[in-house]
Parts: structure tokens; C-alpha cells; sequence
């Protein structure tokens, strides 16, 4: 038998007095290798043996989160389980949750609007669980939902809110966004709700909702975060880092903890650090969905393999990964070709890139001299949160804008409404950040244009050796095939 109590909001303390077996099989359910760990110098060195355990068996506590899973596990092999009533969750009702909604006045751009079933029932799901990982894409409304829980959470409790994002861009944006979803009612202002970045004050602050970068909190102390009793962690993939893994076992008091995301990268142990944090995954919508129901714009990808000459690669051999990058990122042709394909391309176009100094700027340099009377602008993270935000704003007025922006700035959280075309000029193998960046282009247009992507992959192979970008292609059209996303592919000889 198990015994699970709560000791915070962060862990649970399971024990079994009469069998020491069944919590070493518990610990052992919770261990698995970590992504990539055989090219980790800790293994190699063998210092650690490559596996992440979210059971820590000194002290039989597992993350709060994962609840669920412990009476999964219990079930299947028979054990009992003893719960302690402090996990119980509270008396919140689907009826409650309904008549808050339907009097909560929420705007957008001033003009009333109603949020949608799928947002509802989101709510429903995080409020009735108090915990949840919502799964929902990019251009499904994820702030409007956060907007919901928040406002819910601080007519019921007398505690502060956070809201943590990876961005100063995304603090700016979800600021932004509140503000206009309140403008009836105005019932956030400056005064309700502090942004926290670089520069920006820290502590002795009065308002209940506090909107950060987890860059600028994860070193402050445990006693700052006491007052929370709600977290909401946006963009909640990034949270595997340890630094915000630290954030969230400060926040003991957090008794809601949400983590929004459009995206999950696939692997169990990534799923399960996370659900440890914020709870059980909810897939809220897809993107396939809300393009069918028209909620968001069509896309078409265009698949473009790059064929270098034969004498090329057969010369290119065998190199390392790093090798074969900057080798792409640097080629003249290839450069030239991702600036005439900018140019050829109605609408606005956003060009990523991986590089800033190896890439981004020599490519912004290229497009601008030919550019003529085009607007083009150029993102990176030197860029700082404002002047980000208002290219954001001029390309949304804007109908035939180039965007030069690094894939860290702009494929994570950024709503661009009228962008027309996506050109990834930096190879990627990441599924979170294929699917991200996908999604910058999927808020529908002004004239209603549809979205056309354009993913770059460079066939540098020869015989049977393979390069390493081609096969990451390979693993991005199997997203595609995945997502059921309309995708074709072309070879490009260069």
C-alpha cells in the first residue's frame, strides 16, 4: 500500500511501510535516460549514469504534478493507495465556472467578443484539475485563456498571480493583450499589473499580477515567491531547464499552476518534467482544426531541397555538425537565393534565421540593398523589447514588409496578423520550433491571402552518406505528414 500526502504545492511524499519493493518499483517507473545523454561529458566521464528520476527515493518525494500517474501506476499493479485529504481538490463547479464567464465582458481591439468553446472548456479543464498542461497552437487565443483564469483566480483568492514567459517581447505582448481583453470593464490598468525584464523593479511590488521573463526571477530568493498562489508558466516547453524547474519549486504556495504551450517536442521524459510542474497534459485544439473550421488561415508548405552540384558533394565528405552549418549559412548562391525568394514573395515575409553574425546580418544586408522602396527590418536578440514591438505593430499595417528576425525572437509567442509568407533559411531539427514558427503565419490576413512556408533543406549527400541538415528535413516533412499539413516538395538545383 501506498501512503501520498502533500507536503507543499510543489511535492508529494509517498511511502509504503510494509513493502520497500513496491517503492523502488515506483522510483524505477519515474526513471528514464535523458535525450542525447551519451554525448553528455558528465556521462562520458562517468560521472552520471545519463538518467533523470523525478522519484527521489532519499526522501520519497515525487512532483506534485505527476499525482496522477502515481494512482495510474497503483492501479495496474494493485496496489492501494491511502491519499491524504489535503490533495483533494477544491468545490469549484462547471456551473460556477460558466456564470463567471458569461458576465466576464472581454474585448478585442475594443469590440466585444465571446470566447470560444474550446477556450471555455480549457478553463473548465485548469480550474476543475487546479493544475494543467494546455496543449493549444499558436493564433488559438492561449493569452484569452490565461486572461480567464487570471481574472477567475483573483475574485476568488486574496493571493498574487505570475505569469512567466521566455521573452521581453512576450511580457510586452501579454500586457498588451490584457489590457485590450479588460477595455470594457477596465478593470486591469497600470495599477493592477507590473512587467518584470531587464531594468524593471523587482520587489516591494503591490500589484497582484506580475508578468516576467523567468530570466529575470529564477536567482531571487524562495521568500519572494510566497505570495503567489497562482503560476502560469507560457510557453511551457522551455520549462526542462533547471533554472526553471528552480522557479517553480520556490512557488509552495502556487496552489493553480498552468502551463500553456502550442507545441510539445514528443519525448516522454520532456512530457512528464513538465506534468511534474504544472500537471496532466489537456490538448486544448490543433491547427488542422481551427484552419478547417477557417479560425485560422490556410497554409500550404513548400518543401525546397537544395541540390548542390555532384562535384560539391562528393567533395563535402564527412564533416561535424557544426562544420556543415556553417558551410549552408555562409554559402553565397544559397544566400542569394533566400534574398531573391524574399523579393519575389507578395505580402509580408518573414525570413528566420539561426545565426545573427554568421547569417542574420549578412542575409538583412543582401535583401536591403535590393530591396528598393520595400520596407525591410531586421530582429536579433540585440533588438530590445520595444523597438521589437513596434516593428510587430508596423508589418501588422504594413502589406508588402520583410522581417530578417532570429528564430529565438520571433518563431516563440509573437502574433503577427497580416504575414503572408515564411521563409526558414537556417536548418532546424527541433519539432517545438518547426511548429512555432509555423505559427507566426497562421492568424488570418486582412484580404484573407493564404500562408505559404517555405522550409529550406540542403542535399549535401553523396551515395549513401546522408548530411545531417537533409535528414533533419526528412524529420520535418514527417511533422507535416503528422499534422496532415498540405506540403509538397521541390527540388531547387543551385
Amino acid at each position: 500500500m501506498f501512503q501520498v500526502r502533500k507536503i507543499d504545492e510543489v511535492s508529494l511524499q509517498i511511502t509504503s511501510p510494509d513493502d520497500s519493493g513496491s517503492i523502488r518499483e515506483l522510483a524505477e517507473h519515474f526513471t528514464f535516460f535523458a535525450e542525447g545523454y551519451k554525448f553528455m561529458p558528465s556521462y562520458r566521464n562517468k560521472v552520471w549514469d545519463g538518467k533523470i528520476r523525478l522519484f527521489n527515493i532519499r526522501n520519497n518525494t515525487l512532483p506534485a504534478g505527476l499525482f496522477q500517474h502515481v494512482i495510474d501506476f497503483a492501479d495496474e499493479r494493485g496496489y492501494e493507495c491511502d491519499i491524504d485529504d489535503s490533495i483533494l481538490l477544491g468545490g469549484v463547479t462547471k456551473k460556477n465556472i460558466d456564470e463567471f464567464i458569461s458576465e466576464l465582458p472581454l474585448c478585442v481591439n475594443g469590440e466585444r467578443i465571446e470566447a470560444r468553446d474550446y477556450q471555455i472548456d480549457a478553463v473548465k479543464h485548469a480550474l476543475l484539475n487546479e493544475r494543467a498542461v494546455l496543449v493549444s497552437p499558436t493564433g488559438s487565443g492561449k493569452s484569452l485563456i490565461i486572461y480567464i483564469l487570471i481574472r477567475w483566480f483573483l475574485e476568488n483568492f486574496d493571493k498574487k498571480a505570475l505569469i512567466v514567459v521566455p521573452t521581453t517581447s512576450l511580457v510586452e505582448q501579454m500586457y498588451k493583450d490584457f489590457l485590450d481583453y479588460a477595455s470594457e470593464d477596465k478593470w486591469f490598468d497600470e495599477d493592477d499589473m507590473h512587467r518584470i525584464y531587464s531594468g524593471k523593479e523587482k520587489i516591494n511590488l503591490d500589484q497582484r499580477v506580475i508578468i516576467t521573463t523567468w530570466q529575470s526571477i529564477f536567482k531571487l530568493p524562495k521568500q519572494w515567491f510566497s505570495d503567489y498562489g497562482l503560476v502560469v508558466g507560457d510557453e511551457a516547453h522551455n520549462f526542462k531547464a533547471k533554472s526553471l524547474n528552480s522557479i517553480m519549486s520556490k512557488l509552495s504556495n502556487a496552489k493553480l499552476r498552468f502551463g500553456t504551450t502550442g507545441t510539445l517536442d514528443g519525448s516522454q521524459v520532456h512530457e512528464l518534467v513538465l506534468e511534474g510542474n504544472f500537471g496532466p497534459v489537456y490538448k486544448v485544439t490543433t491547427t488542422k482544426k481551427l484552419m478547417d473550421e477557417d479560425t485560422l488561415a490556410q497554409m500550404k508548405i513548400e518543401s525546397l531541397v537544395i541540390k548542390y552540384s555532384d562535384q560539391t558533394r562528393k567533395e563535402f565528405g564527412k564533416k561535424k555538425y557544426q562544420e556543415e552549418i556553417d558551410y549552408i549559412v555562409s554559402h553565397e548562391k544559397r544566400n542569394n537565393f533566400i534574398k531573391n525568394l524574399a523579393l519575389d514573395q507578395k505580402g509580408n515575409t518573414l525570413v528566420l534565421y539561426n545565426l545573427v553574425e554568421k547569417h542574420g546580418k549578412p542575409l538583412h544586408e543582401l535583401i536591403m540593398k535590393a530591396a528598393g522602396k520595400r520596407k525591410v527590418f531586421y530582429v536579433s536578440g540585440s533588438v530590445n523589447a520595444d523597438e521589437r514591438e513596434k516593428i510587430r505593430e508596423i508589418t501588422e499595417k504594413e502589406k508588402d514588409a520583410i522581417i530578417v528576425a532570429s528564430v529565438g525572437t520571433f518563431s516563440t509567442g509573437i502574433n503577427i496578423r497580416n504575414l503572408h509568407n515564411i521563409i526558414f533559411a537556417s536548418p532546424t531539427k527541433s519539432q517545438v520550433r518547426v511548429l512555432q514558427s509555423i505559427g507566426r503565419g497562421l492568424r488570418k490576413s486582412d484580404n484573407g491571402q493564404i500562408t505559404v512556408v517555405y522550409d529550406l533543406a540542403d542535399d549535401l549527400s553523396w551515395k549513401k552518406r546522408k548530411n545531417y541538415t537533409l535528414n533533419h528535413a526528412i524529420e520535418r516533412v514527417k511533422i507535416y505528414a503528422r499534422e496532415k499539413f498540405n506540403f509538397q516538395t521541390h527540388e531547387v538545383p543551385l
